[in-house]
């Protein structure tokens, strides 16, 4: 395959899984809204959390609710359990890296706050620990994946949602997890203009 069918190919197979999408996840999107809207009212913050590029995508939707996305309006509270190098570093080196986020959501987490999880492949260890932790605090996941969900979505109870994304491709995932961000932040930028 030569550079521009692999260029086009990337495209193709985009629109492929995007399509996919429309409509195998819009519901569980409205769910993970409904259940963000329900934190934001009773006070409570966004704990996110991912691997590589899935941190990335945690420390993203953190950064649209601070700052703001496409409307003027407050800063929504959100914390990137991803930013944090000094806490990163030492909980991985005193204990171990698959008790990275965990700890921290002990440390911080409220049972009004919601745990958003991104992996592409649902087993990554330290996410299943964080979904844990969170669980053992009553607090919500909306755990983002892609593939069949692996470990993690075993892990999610009923006062959350999973998010699968249909590929095994990981770059199609991440992918499809930005418009995941998008559209929420999107959909919160709505909710709080009406609101108003």
């Amino acid at each position: 395959m030569n550079i521009s069918e692999i260029i086009k190919s990337n495209f193709e197979e985009n629109n492929k899984v995007n399509q996919e999408c429309i409509v195998d996840v819009i519901t569980d999107v409205e769910n993970a809204l409904d259940i963000i809207i329900n934190m934001l009212n009773n006070g409570g913050k966004l704990l996110t959390c991912g691997n590589g590029g899935s941190s990335g995508d945690a420390q993203h939707i953190a950064s649209e609710f601070i700052n703001r996305f496409e409307l003027e309006r407050q800063p929504l509270p959100a914390i990137s359990l991803n930013s944090d190098t000094a806490t990163l570093t030492s909980i991985a080196n005193d204990y171990a890296y698959e008790e990275v986020f965990a700890k921290q959501i002990q440390a911080i987490g409220k049972k009004e706050d919601v745990l958003m999880a991104f992996t592409t492949s649902g087993n990554s260890e330290n996410i299943t620990k964080a979904i844990y932790e969170a669980t053992s605090k009553h607090i919500p996941t909306i755990l983002i994946t892609g593939n069949d969900g692996g470990k993690a979505k075993d892990y999610v109870e009923e006062n959350g949602c999973t998010i699968i994304i249909p590929s095994k491709r990981t770059s199609r995932i991440q992918e499809m997890h930005l418009i995941i961000i998008h559209a929420i932040c999107e959909c919160l930028d709505q909710y709080i203009k009406n609101k108003n």
